[in-house]
């Protein structure tokens, strides 16, 4: 099949399924009473998205099954089934963490709040699935200890066995950070689409990562484009944990793919910064007895504070994560 159209319709397969499970999905999270809980020291004109249904991520994590299962089959059909290995494995970890967040987000629907699980309770399902996600790719001998480092014009570093260590900070870490980004109609999607068209082009431009890389890509900026539909401002539906967090590992995944994890925190500055924000205000809470940073973490809450609208927010932190894409090109060709 030619490579063109192959991807089309790998993009289609993710992008329609994702759209049409959506019709159906929204009326019956709607009639199970399946809505979004929202915390009392949220933004106020938060509470009257109370009730929206949330754990729409189920929407394009059956749909990117779909495409993704369509793609192994093609990829192995035309190289090897080994090629599709790495795909495989990402998606594997994408569906576990997906699966935590399913969790999590039952836990606050059957609490009737917005907490589910703990925070030891969910970075250990988080740290166990990364550690399952590296053993694999090692095993398949998908992954080495050299570590890449941008803009270093290719070189890197073994770092042995503290590499793995270094490798769990940054899945647990981004995916985390994922997550506190999913905070607004349509932010989290729309930053992840922009992440999800850079590792494409560093796939086939670069040619890294083959045909792997660049149908994990694909299938996630067309999940994120799907969801998109309904989850832009004012959103008819939320991602919860289930979404964000098997967004999370997909773009971790596609950048240990790349052979250069370090690469997502550049492409991803966006959810680093939320992350950030919430060290630095807990941080500086305790230090000053009381005192705030910003005025409310994570940062895209201090925006709104400050007066941005929710699109405005969204807009601009897309275009800085376009930016920070082509920052991360150049870290990847020099």
């Amino acid at each position: 099949m030619d490579q063109i159209l192959f991807y089309s319709i790998v993009f289609a397969i993710a992008f329609g399924a994702t759209v049409l499970i959506l019709r159906k999905l929204i009326p019956f999270l709607k009639s199970k009473k399946m809505g979004q809980h929202i915390l009392e020291i949220g933004p106020r004109w938060h509470k009257s998205k109370e009730g929206t249904p949330t754990m729409g991520g189920l929407s394009f994590i059956i749909a990117s099954s779909l495409s993704v299962a369509f793609a192994v089959i093609m990829i192995a059909a035309k190289d090897s089934f080994f090629s599709a290995v790495p795909l495989l494995i990402t998606f594997a970890y994408a569906l576990v963490s997906g699966l935590v967040g399913m969790i999590d987000d039952s836990a606050k629907l059957r609490k009737a709040q917005n907490e589910g699980l703990t925070a030891s309770q969910k970075y250990l399902l988080q740290l166990i699935s990364a550690g399952a996600f590296l053993a694999a790719m090692r095993l398949t001998g998908n992954l080495t200890t050299s570590l890449s480092i941008p803009f270093a014009g290719g070189f890197s570093v073994d770092l042995g066995i503290f590499y793995y260590v270094a490798a769990l900070i940054v899945l647990t870490g981004v995916n985390n950070a994922v997550n506190l980004t999913d905070g607004i109609d349509g932010l989290c999607s729309s930053v992840t689409l922009v992440v999800g068209v850079f590792f494409a082009l560093v796939s086939f431009v670069l040619k890294t990562g083959g045909a792997s890389l660049a149908s994990a890509a694909i299938v996630t900026v067309a999940a994120a484009a799907g969801f998109l539909v309904y989850n832009f401002y004012p959103a008819r539906v939320f991602m919860g944990d289930t979404g964000s967090l098997f967004f999370g590992a997909m773009v971790t995944g596609c950048a240990f793919m790349a052979n250069s994890p370090l690469i997502i925190l550049i492409a991803g500055i966006v959810y680093i910064a939320e992350t950030l924000s919430v060290i630095l205000q807990v941080g500086y809470f305790k230090l000053t007895h009381g005192k705030r940073l910003f005025k409310m973490a994570p940062i895209h809450h201090h925006f709104e504070k400050c007066g941005w609208s929710e699109l405005k927010i969204v807009a601009v932190f897309t275009i800085v994560t376009a930016f920070a894409c082509a920052l991360a090109w150049l870290g990847l060709v020099l």
